[in-house]
């Protein structure tokens, strides 16, 4: 997927709201994870996901910061994110417990 064209959400847009249920997306536009919540808001906020395992057995959740991950929209209006960690480095993370 090309994401050259695609608008990039500021800080106020990282809410709840907006950005739970969005796809992540790795270095080579392999679909990780989508977004399960996130704690705060804005740059701030900690975007937390599961990576990892097969149908949410096996997995592992993560948190990382909103500033870690490049978060935008496509042409459609579909929120979505991009991270340049791969997998193995996602699971690598300390394992996150709300």
């Amino acid at each position: 997927m090309d994401h050259t064209d695609h608008v990039r959400l500021t800080s106020a847009e990282l809410r709840p709201n907006v950005i739970e249920g969005a796809t992540i997306y790795g270095p080579d536009d392999e679909e990780i994870s989508s977004v399960d919540h996130i704690h705060g808001t804005g740059e701030h906020a900690q975007v937390v996901f599961d990576v990892g395992g097969f149908l949410g057995i096996g997995s592992k959740r993560v948190a990382l910061y909103a500033t870690q991950l490049d978060f935008m929209r496509d042409e459609d209006g579909t929120v979505h994110a991009v991270t340049q960690m791969t997998t193995d480095q996602l699971k690598a993370l300390p394992e996150h417990f709300d």
